[in-house]
């Protein structure tokens, strides 16, 4: 089975495109439905969060699965075939095999964040796994890869320091909010649009700030409610959002809507000096907000211009090491599991035989029913035991670290059918995806 990551983030693609090609969770699984549908993808998992679009899959052959989610990609965002050219082509990567599962350990980790070390990004991989899971979009494979990757960001931030210089979304956008406001936050009225893992995020930050009249609005205002209760504010609708953007000096932005909810309308009672914070892809906040005397918005494209840095580069190698040591593990489990299905293969074929041999002594007639039956016991437990040590021992061998390739040499030697596919090399990947090698 081949594990692939197909997608674009903000080191490969600018906030723009991110927002352009943001999913939300019901967008993300009908995308995922669609691919298992097709038969090309095994398993799927779509992560989308502001700082990536990025689809995870098990296939049975890798450029047929390629070739799937890139094209699904494409009708999704609306290209046509020029612009799926010109634009996917030049933002978007794909990691295969043994680098897929690296990759999912360093976005567990934190380390392929906007801010590297940032700890939302774990909750944000389990949201999306839990979807996928629970609309049977997730089997064996990924289910293994996605609670190992779980397991290693919970080691990362449990053993190092990473997440000591390392802010969340929601504070880095609170850390500029109170520059631009030049005062503490718990001076500031403050208000929280949107009620999911974001907004909930944003609000408990405000709360534990001492942000004063902490109000939350959603569209459902029943999770507005629980929202609002959790952390001792008011709760409001979206049809207050006018209002509560008035009594507000600062406004944190952070809904799945797919068009801006805040606009100049909007503002346009809104006191001398107003902060929004735009945490949504696509983007909460409308682009002539920024342009009104008074207002200062902080979006994405300014948190990642701010907060380039993150953990030092001491805590980075310390965490790159970890992942390096948690993927030679899982690289070489995966290594004993791919024998498995050559020693069953071997198995079968080694009871084929006997079946044939006994096939034959059952059509001699000096043998009573009882004789064939002993004759058969014994050849089958001849037969086990011959194969038992063996096929025990190649599999802890082949879990080691530069083991060679037993499944194969068990396959050369007693003629067996070849298993699996080959993986692809990067001149594959890169026409693949139209895009050229460096270097060419």
């Amino acid at each position: 089975m081949n594990l692939l990551v197909v997608g674009i983030s903000h080191r490969s693609a600018a906030v723009e495109t991110l927002e352009r090609l943001a999913l939300d969770t019901e967008a993300g699984s009908r995308l995922a439905g669609r691919l298992l549908a097709g038969g090309d993808v095994r398993e799927a998992v779509v992560l989308s969060t502001c700082n990536r679009v990025e689809v995870y899959a098990a296939a049975a052959t890798f450029h047929g699965a390629l070739s799937a989610i890139v094209d699904e990609l494409h009708d999704l965002w609306g290209y046509a075939d020029y612009e799926a050219a010109l634009d996917f082509a030049a933002c978007g990567y794909v990691r295969h095999g043994n680098d897929a599962v690296a990759h999912a350990f360093r976005v567990a980790a934190g380390l392929d964040s906007m801010v590297a070390g940032e700890p939302q990004i774990l909750g944000q991989l389990r949201e999306a796994y839990d979807a996928a899971r629970e609309r049977d979009h997730v089997g064996r494979h990924l289910h293994d890869l996605f609670q190992q990757a779980l397991r290693v960001g919970k080691r990362v931030h449990a053993e190092t320091d990473v997440d000591a210089h390392a802010p969340s979304i929601v504070t880095a956008a609170l850390d500029l909010a109170e520059r631009s406001l030049g005062r503490p936050l718990r001076e500031a009225d403050a208000a929280v649009v949107g009620a999911g893992a974001m907004g909930g995020l944003a609000t408990a930050t405000l709360a534990r700030s001492g942000a004063r009249n902490l109000a939350v609005a959603n569209r459902d205002s029943g999770r507005a409610e629980r929202l609002a209760a959790e952390y001792g504010a008011r709760a409001a609708g979206e049809e207050d959002l006018a209002g509560l953007v008035a009594g507000s000096d600062l406004v944190v932005a952070a809904t799945a809507s797919p068009r801006p909810v805040i606009d100049a309308a909007v503002v346009a009672d809104r006191r001398e000096r107003l902060v929004i914070c735009d945490l949504a892809l696509p983007r909460d906040v409308a682009e002539e907000v920024a342009r009104i005397e008074g207002v200062t918005v902080i979006d994405i494209a300014e948190i990642q211009r701010a907060h380039a840095g993150g953990a030092g580069a001491e805590t980075i190698a310390q965490v790159e090491r970890l992942i390096e040591e948690e993927l030679t593990a899982y690289t070489e489990a995966l290594k004993a599991d791919s024998v498995t299905p050559t020693v069953a293969a071997l198995r079968t074929a080694a009871a084929d035989i006997v079946d044939a041999e006994l096939a034959r002594v059952a059509r001699r007639g000096d043998f009573t029913e009882d004789q064939r039956a002993e004759v058969a016991r014994t050849v089958h437990r001849v037969v086990q035991r011959l194969l038992h040590e063996p096929t025990v021992r190649v599999r802890e061998l082949g879990g080691r670290p530069g083991a060679p390739d037993y499944a194969k040499a068990l396959r050369d030697l007693f003629a067996l059918a070849p298993e699996g596919l080959s993986s692809p090399d990067e001149g594959t990947l890169a026409e693949a995806l139209k895009i050229k090698p460096e270097g060419e």
